[in-house]
């Protein structure tokens, strides 16, 4: 829980009047300009620099397609990858933005190669290989400037995995269950490596677990949804059901809690919740569609009433742990 959390949980607690609140929120630094804004700002400042320049290199390229040739291409993005791991090395204020240039031009030149040799190769393959090679650099940096562009392009290998090996097509089948199963133990083993018990190893904090959090929530619902809405309900459906559950029960522990990845988990089964029930109702053929939308309405306002109810006591309990120790 974050440090505002704690206050109003000690807020209700001892039942402070608004003074005391106040004053609690004074102490607490609540209002002031944190001491080390314009260190931050310039950090934040050269981050987005540094995204920009390594998307606006990857468009120049393409606009220069031709102009540039072959060997222009090559040595230029080779040459961008070289200069930015160097002054990674060497210049170590500058080095979170430098190295994150270094990802995207790393990432620019597997796509070069792709589009200039027609491998053949699977879009899968590209970001995976991505991924594979720059896990040593996020690695080295340990820290949520590099892990949070990864994850999208780790997880972007996954789903395309599941895309290519299920036959190219965006519709869930029932014989592919193997190929979503193994999807799904690779988005949640991303996430698992992104979580409080391995951040001794890749210093993640918690933009990063929640990125990986979110874009596994998002894969799995969807498949299961696609399971879903088939002509008939596929075993998809319940594994994505199955998994966000399992998720949703790790973060309310006290090693794995993280409120905004337990409200997303969360919010993915109360989705797939009110989609099963509208499933089932509008399959029994009954006529009555105002009174079936009603009935799925409450249903939704009572699931989402309990979920929130249960973060929330959760979110409590978790403080209360914090504040004793």
């Amino acid at each position: 829980m974050n440090l505002r959390g704690i206050v109003q949980q000690l807020a209700i607690e001892h039942r402070l009047d608004a003074r005391a609140r106040g004053r609690l929120e004074r102490i607490a630094g609540f209002g002031v300009e944190p001491a080390a804004l314009h260190s931050t700002m310039a950090i934040g400042v050269a981050l987005l620099a540094a995204a920009l320049l390594g998307f606006g290199l990857i468009l120049w390229i393409a606009a220069n397609w031709q102009a540039l040739g072959r060997f222009g291409r090559f040595g230029l993005l080779q040459a961008v990858v070289v200069v930015m791991g160097i002054g990674a090395i060497w210049r170590q204020r500058q080095r979170a933005a430098l190295a994150l240039v270094l990802l995207l031009a790393t990432g620019a030149l597997f796509a070069t190669f792709g589009q200039t040799y027609q491998t053949g190769a699977d879009p899968w393959q590209l970001f995976a290989l991505w991924a594979a090679l720059t896990l040593a650099l996020c690695l080295g940096l340990r820290c949520d400037v590099l892990w949070v562009p990864w994850l999208l392009v780790a997880m972007t290998a996954v789903a395309l995995w599941v895309y290519a090996h299920a036959g190219h097509r965006f519709g869930v089948r029932p014989d592919d269950l193997a190929v979503h199963a193994i999807g799904a133990l690779a988005a949640l083993a991303i996430v698992a490596a992104m979580s409080a018990p391995a951040r001794a190893w890749t210093g993640a904090g918690a933009w990063s677990l929640r990125s990986a959090a979110t874009l596994a929530v998002a894969m799995l619902t969807l498949a299961a949804l696609g399971g879903l809405f088939g002509r008939t309900v596929s075993a998809q459906y319940l594994l994505g059901l199955a998994a966000l559950l399992a998720v949703a029960a790790w973060f309310a522990t006290r090693r794995g809690f993280d409120v905004f990845a337990l409200s997303a988990a969360a919010l993915g089964v109360d989705a797939l919740l009110v989609a099963g029930l509208a499933r089932w109702m509008f399959e029994g053929g009954t006529r009555d569609a105002i009174g079936m939308l009603l009935v799925i309405g409450a249903f939704a306002a009572a699931v989402l009433a309990a979920t929130v109810g249960a973060v929330m006591k959760v979110a409590r309990h978790r403080g209360g742990e914090e504040l004793a120790r």
